[in-house]
């Protein structure tokens, strides 16, 4: 019963849904392209199909070396990366090209999913991290498609809001046909919702697996020799009134460090003009990365281009991970790990957990509590090249010693494919 409510919501909902997608497709008009794929009408798939869904561009980026891995392993197959985010599928094309096939994601109503199966008749459909969509799951089931559940995450505060509706979520949950997650805190919390626990593998979490490619390697030392030794720090990822803090830190930061250069990467592009606008009202001399500008003679660096975080993160000497100044839970500090610089976020990092944990145990994260104490920590930092780079190897031991999930993930789908 729980199940028809809910589908019969999404259909009341749709007309809303989609007027919104036009609506912000005045501003970012990838959004209005391709809309129909939304309502299940993509095309036609043939051969043995992976179903890989991503909902944006960090589950994209974290599936990128499980796909790869996959065409390696099996060239013959099908490969169909979809997003519910522009900006997720653009970062999946920047990082594949022609190797796979995109859509966006159906929306999860029963029709659209209905067609979007009779196009691709997908052979599994492996979802990232914590994607639950109802029509998805058990239509998929229904069908005999094995629905996975890859670098598998769950809060505790998001399985208490499950288990609010456990009479929707648990048939949903015995739907899925495996579940690989990132630690046994996520495992149990899986249990408890439904999820078989013959069904629960706990495989580490694949981010620790960073793949960073020789050329974005090449890209981040040519754009780090550009700034002739001068001190980068990176704001990654950052959210609405974030930027307005970093920027007030950057501005103590020059005071000690007069040269020092702020790359600050907002997580949504259309809030890259307003970005701008912040950093110039604020006396700040700015260069754009998507104008080709010189960061030179720059005291901020914007990097208001889609699908290159992590080669900027390669060209800095410390890392700040947006999304933890505020409530949002932080992003992936892996990726500025992986560089083998010092990272540092906010408070608020309940979305990495287990990541942020074994980064803390080992000291190769520090968290404050404020933008202040950021400031402070990278001018002191600035300063001290020799503890600089002792944490920047502590976070990089972090990664090298947690690798090892990509193996477990992708041999877990190659026995049930």
């Amino acid at each position: 019963m729980l199940q028809f409510i809910y589908s019969q919501l999404i259909r009341l909902l749709l007309p809303f849904i989609l007027l919104r997608l036009w609506w912000h497709g005045r501003r970012a008009p990838e959004l209005r392209r391709n809309w129909h794929q939304r309502l299940g009408l993509v095309p036609a798939a043939s051969g043995s199909v992976v179903w890989v869904h991503a909902v944006s561009v960090g589950e994209t980026i974290a599936a990128a070396p499980m796909v790869r891995r996959l065409l390696a392993r099996n060239p013959d197959i099908t490969i169909l990366m979809t997003a519910m985010t522009d900006t997720g599928l653009a970062q999946a094309r920047k990082m594949f090209g022609d190797q796979v096939r995109y859509a966006y994601a159906p929306y999860d109503t029963p029709g659209a999913i209905r067609r979007f199966l009779d196009r691709v008749k997908p052979r599994i459909l492996v979802i990232m991290e914590t994607e639950i969509w109802p029509n998805m799951i058990r239509q998929c089931r229904a069908r005999r498609v094995p629905v996975f559940l890859i670098n598998a995450r769950l809060s505790e505060r998001s399985a208490r809001g499950y288990e609010r509706i456990r009479g929707l979520v648990a048939p949903i949950m015995q739907s899925i046909s495996w579940v690989a997650a990132q630690a046994e805190k996520d495992a149990d919390r899986f249990r408890r919702i439904g999820v078989a626990p013959s069904k629960v593998a706990v495989t580490g979490s694949v981010k620790f697996d960073v793949d960073i490619p020789d050329e974005v390697r090449a890209a981040a030392i040519a754009l780090r020799q550009s700034l002739a030794g001068r001190p980068v720090w990176i704001a990654g990822s950052t959210h609405g009134s974030e930027d307005e803090q970093l920027l007030l830190a950057h501005l103590k930061v020059l005071e000690k460090h007069p040269d020092a250069l702020l790359i600050l990467v907002p997580r949504h592009p259309d809030r890259f003009e307003s970005v701008a606008e912040k950093a110039v009202r604020k006396g700040l001399a700015l260069a754009r990365r998507s104008l080709g500008d010189d960061p030179c003679k720059a005291q901020v660096y914007l990097g208001d281009t889609m699908g290159e975080l992590m080669m900027l993160y390669g060209a800095s000497d410390l890392a700040f991970v947006g999304g933890s100044l505020i409530e949002r839970g932080g992003h992936n500090p892996l990726e500025p790990a992986g560089w083998g610089i010092p990272v540092f976020s906010g408070p608020y990092i309940f979305n990495f957990e287990t990541i942020y944990q074994r980064l803390l145990d080992d000291k190769g994260v520090k968290l404050v509590a404020d933008a202040d104490e950021l400031a402070a920590h990278v001018s002191l930092l600035f300063g001290d090249d020799e503890e600089r780079q002792a944490i920047g190897r502590r976070a990089l031991e972090v990664v090298n010693k947690n690798r090892g999930a990509l193996d477990k993930v992708v041999d877990g789908i190659i026995e049930r494919v």
